[in-house]
Parts: structure tokens; sequence; C-alpha cells
């Protein structure tokens, strides 16, 4: 695991650096997102009374690392679920233990705000990922469907 890696929460100091990365992370899965959406998701992170949560990575004093939540309700339990819905990690760190200290984060978070669970998705194609995510987590076998909206 990499040593002097710090997951700390976004604070509103923290926008310049987080720009970077959520573009990076929307460059990964080869999509853009209007500017004024990004806005909007940055001020919900800093909104306390926003269900939306944004942990950095932090090497010395630089941020190589987010990972971005959603509690939400659930008909399948009487506690909120987690959904890890967005997590990278800087080319260079990959394999090195970042990603899963980011998850362990998104853990402790939700043991704390009493979730009952924490989900995630990913591409198929994201071998990298799915090797971490099945040391860690379980594949419980769900396919995803959706239909945009908008």
């Amino acid at each position: 695991m990499t040593a002097n890696i710090q997951i700390k929460p976004a604070t509103d100091a923290d926008h310049d650096v987080w720009m970077p990365l959520w573009k990076a992370y929307l460059t990964f899965y080869k999509t853009e997102l209007p500017a004024d959406v990004s806005q909007s998701t940055w001020q919900r992170f800093m909104d306390p009374a926003e269900p939306t949560h944004l942990a950095l990575a932090w090497q010395d004093d630089e941020a190589v690392g987010m990972v971005q939540t959603v509690i939400h309700r659930s008909n399948w339990s009487i506690g909120n679920s987690c959904y890890l819905q967005d997590l990278y990690v800087s080319p260079h760190l990959r394999g090195t233990g970042v990603g899963r200290q980011l998850i362990e984060h998104v853990y402790a978070q939700a043991r704390t705000l009493e979730c009952a669970k924490v989900h995630w998705l990913t591409q198929e194609t994201n071998a990298t990922a799915i090797r971490l995510y099945e040391r860690i987590a379980d594949r419980p076998g769900f396919i995803q469907f959706r239909k945009a909206l908008s």
C-alpha cells in the first residue's frame, strides 16, 4: 500500500484541485458534461444539507484521487445505502493501494452514517478496477439497465 496518502473530505478551498481529477475521470469514461453540471455537482458537495460527499486522496500536497458518494434511502433496509458513484486515481498511482484506501474511507463514512450497504458500478472492461473490487466487495451478478430522460 502507498505510504503518505491521506484521505480527507473536500473543502471549499479544494475546487481547483478537484476539477482536474473530475475532468480526467470523465475523460476516462469517454464522456463530457456541461460546465453547469460540474458546477452544480461541486455546490452540492459543499452543501451539508445535500446527501452527496466528496473526499480527496492527497500525497504530500498533491490531490491524486477522489471518491464521490450519494447517501440514499432503500426499500430493502431500514438504514440508508451509500452509492459510491465516482472513483478516480491518477494513472501513475493505480495499483498502489490508493483506490482501496478511498473505498475504505467510504466504508468508514457509511458505517458512521449507519448505512446498510455500500454499492457501486464499473464498466465491464475496467479490468484493473474489477480486480480490486473482487477482493474487497461482493459481486452480486446484477445487470444494469437504464434509460436517459434528458
